[in-house]
């Protein structure tokens, strides 16, 4: 490792082992890390995290609050290692772990879980994210995370790491109501959970919650309107254990997508601003003008879909766990998961920013017309001739048919004496499967830039409309019609594992292997333009029913491929003192690639080849763990090497390519008197090493990579008052891989505060982005021209969102 790793931050990684490694001196308080003793997430069994070698953990739900959190991904980025870029709304986020990749969204390298199994098989399904299926509630116990280590070899398609968020399960008895309103944006929002023991043998926990309302940016309407419910029931026997539960979720939560910003100044040293009329931090480009998008479905048949859907999930969800001792010093564990899943995801993109006069030359250029003008389609003025800025904007228009998904992983355990030690061996058998079956039936429509009901625009011709209602369309011309599609494939997953570990006085030995086989199953079906279709069956072709596109099912083709792979991790622990340990780990893990790979990389017979099927992940760790009193501090050095083979709808491009990276991740937390200081940075040096097809990116940063991420939450507590804030901030990185424009570095504020009005009833205030900074976390385009004014496609953080809670435990 580089000299700058070890040293950058005026950090000296051997200074502060030597440091902790002198004998601690006695406190008479408990740390206070944000982290559990006891963790299940990543290790064959429960295990204080002192004694283990993974870098592991866990937010309470108390603490969540304090986040201010707006989504899932708002609480995942808390987490040390993660980078979580949660602009997408309450589903869509970008998710990382330590200098991995995210080159075409999602989550590819890292799995969600709930309850130890996952979501959804793969976390980076097209427009299927795995994020827009999860919600944070007060049914939420905590959320454990790890990264790296047995990632790779106790999970499928995970080497980057797990988040699992893990569910009450009443073994402690009450419960809460809680109601929160949005102060200065449209929502509201009722949870509630309750759980308990129906008998000595018996305990039960249920709760959810539901919430309306426009959300955090203005949308002309109800943008987020929906929720979740959650039971589950724990059997106790003498000798282990019986438990049971159920989610359902039906909610509909706005989508958004990149939308135009001004950038001035230099690629190297921007000035990042609002597009006229359009609040980055407030606006959207969705609009009380634009609520339906008429045209074709994954039949080929009439449709028409309610853009105020957005990302709109439903899920049915039985999941379950027994765990016995079944005689002989063997323990068997076994967890299931069923969800029958959907879900509808619709947001409007903007393709292409420009004036009025770029946005008609565009659009004639993609068709083959002669429009001369836009003309205000809807809204006020329509009718008059528009020449301000425009957008071409398609609607990312997809059905999420089937996401059906079920898991199941067995475990069989025993402690063997042997070779002078207690050996603890696991024997695991996972199977899983993933059906994803999708149609995209995408439309192009034109549309002023503007916050606040942004109107559409029809292209006209003199006098002659060439548009209807701003749809000039039924696909996507300006990027060839790539994307009317429809896929329907299986996803089968057999995994059996081992895991072995073995204590030798303070010296803890673990190694573990996974055997991967897969297979996939279906069929896929491109896109094909079909002439002088009557879309709209008026009886009459308008100019937009000229070519449309349509499913290709005509020559539909296959998919019949296997993968396989083994993956392994070994790992050291050395527990010096009872409050310091220190570790070292290598794992080499693999992601199977799934519907990306529809994208172009299936051969005519269905077979894939072995390069472009699995990505694999090799990772080094070493670190040290100490706890004493009321100091926690956990540090971590890593090393990474990552495959990557991709595809990204927005930009049509490819992946094949391999990255490197390094760095060190901490994580600490202090407590003096009624003060708690908890926080975690990452410093990682990334770069790209191998480009099959575009070498010119070797040797540079990947895009949206930052040098340093950080998280700190200073909490003070009175006697009937506690207060803080929460900072998550970035240091600059460069929008794409040709490391040109650059993406400033921001620290957003958190700020919260509980006020007891008695023991059980507390108001909350709770202030998201409290000093409205400008954060961007992506960019489509990666340059400008130099000290011009230049209008790209970006995401940036909401502004500043406001809500005031009132709880009360029973």
């Amino acid at each position: 490792m580089s000299k700058s790793i070890w040293t950058t931050g005026g950090v000296s990684f051997v200074a502060l082992m030597a440091v902790l490694g002198a004998p601690a001196m006695a406190q008479d308080q408990s740390a206070d890390s944000g982290v559990t003793e006891v963790i299940v997430t990543g290790v064959a069994r429960k295990a204080n995290k002192l004694d283990t070698s993974i870098s592991v953990s866990a937010i309470q739900v108390e603490d969540m609050q304090k986040f201010a959190p707006r989504s899932a991904a708002e609480v995942f980025r808390n987490i040390p290692g993660v980078r979580s870029e949660s602009t997408g709304g309450e589903g869509n986020a970008n998710i990382a772990v330590r200098g991995l990749p995210v080159a075409a969204g999602g989550a590819k390298f890292l799995q969600l879980q709930e309850d130890g199994l996952p979501v959804l098989e793969f976390g980076d399904i097209a427009f299927g994210n795995a994020d827009i299926f999860l919600r944070t509630d007060l049914t939420v116990g905590r959320v454990e995370a790890i990264r790296g280590g047995t990632a790779s070899t106790l999970a499928s398609n995970s080497p980057g790491g797990i988040i699992n968020v893990i569910s009450k399960t009443g073994a402690k008895e009450g419960g809460t109501l809680q109601l929160t309103q949005g102060i200065d944006f449209g929502q509201t929002r009722g949870d509630f959970e309750f759980g308990g023991a129906l008998s000595d043998k018996i305990d039960f926990h249920i709760g959810g919650f539901y919430r309306s309302g426009e959300g955090p940016r203005k949308a002309g309407y109800t943008a987020n309107q929906g929720g979740q419910i959650k039971a589950n029931i724990t059997r106790k026997f003498d000798n282990g254990f019986l438990r049971l539960g159920v989610k359902y979720l039906n909610d509909k939560a706005i989508g958004y997508l990149p939308m135009p910003m001004k950038v001035t100044g230099t690629n190297g040293d921007p000035k990042w601003s609002s597009a006229p009329g359009l609040d980055a931090k407030s606006d959207t480009i969705h609009s009380a003008y634009f609520m339906q998008d008429a045209g074709l479905n994954g039949s080929n048949n009439r449709s028409l879909t309610n853009v105020r859907d957005g990302m709109a999930p439903k899920s049915l969800v039985f999941n379950g766990e027994a765990q016995f001792e079944v005689g002989g010093g063997w323990t068997l564990n076994d967890k299931f998961r069923f969800a029958k899943t959907e879900a509808n995801f619709i947001a409007p993109f903007p393709a292409t920013v420009g004036t009025s006069a770029e946005i008609v030359s565009g659009i004639n250029a993609a068709l083959g017309t002669a429009g001369t003008r836009l003309v205000v389609a809807n809204g006020p003025n329509a009718g008059s001739t528009f020449t301000g800025l425009a957008m071409i904007m398609h609607t990312f228009n997809t059905r999420l048919n089937s996401l059906d998904n079920s898991a199941n992983d067995l475990k069989l355990q025993k402690t063997f004496d042997a070779l002078g030690s207690k050996i603890d061996l696991t024997f695991g058998l996972y199977n899983s499967s993933q059906t994803i079956n999708m149609d995209w039936v995408w439309n192009s429509y034109a549309m002023e830039v503007a916050g606040d009901n942004a109107r559409l625009l029809n292209l006209y011709a003199g006098n002659t409309n060439l548009s209807q209602n701003g749809l000039f369309a039924y696909g996507v011309p300006v990027w060839g019609n790539c994307c009317t599609r429809h896929y329907d494939v299986q996803y089968d997953i057999v995994a059996p594992y081992v895991i072995a570990s073995g204590e030798w006085g303070k010296l803890t030995l673990e190694a573990s292997v996974r055997q991967d086989e897969g297979k996939a199953r279906g069929t896929y079906a491109a896109s094909t333009q079909m002439t002088n279709f009557d879309v709209n069956g008026d009886g009459v072709i308008s100019n937009p029913e000229k070519s449309v596109s349509f499913v290709n099912y005509a020559a539909a083709k296959p998919v019949n491929y296997n993968w396989s792979y083994t993956s392994y991790s070994l790992g050291a622990n050395y527990r010096a003192t009872d409050n310091l340990s220190y570790f070292a780990r290598y794992s080499k893990g693999a992601r199977a690639n799934a519907d990306r790979l529809l994208f172009g990389k299936v051969r005519d017979d269905g077979s894939v080849s072995r390069e472009d099927a699995i990505d694999f992940v090799k990772q080094t760790e070493a670190g040290l763990k100490y706890r004493s009193g009321p100091l926690s501090v956990f540090v971590t050095a890593f090393a990474a090497e990552t495959e990557e083979q991709n595809f990204e709808a927005t930009s049509q491009k490819f992946f094949d390519r391999v990255y490197e990276a390094k760095g060190i991740e901490f994580e600490g937390a202090y407590r003096i008197g009624n003060l708690s200081l908890n926080g975690g940075a990452t410093y990682t040096k990334a770069e790209i090493t191998k480009d099959a097809l575009s070498p010119t990116a070797v040797g540079k940063r990947p895009r949206r990579q930052a040098e340093w991420v950080f998280q700190f939450t200073p909490t003070y507590k009175m006697e009937k008052l506690e207060f803080g804030a929460n900072f998550v901030g970035t240091t600059d990185a460069y929008a794409q891989d040709d490391n040109q424009l650059v993406m400033p570095g921001y620290v957003q504020t958190n700020l919260f505060a509980d006020y007891n009005l008695t023991h059980d009833l507390t108001v909350s205030l709770n202030v998201n982005n409290a000093f409205d900074v400008l954060g961007i976390t992506e960019v489509e385009e990666g340059a400008i021209t130099n000290n011009a004014t230049n209008y790209v496609r970006a995401r940036a953080i909401n502004g500043r969102t406001s809500t005031i809670s009132l709880k009360y435990r029973f």
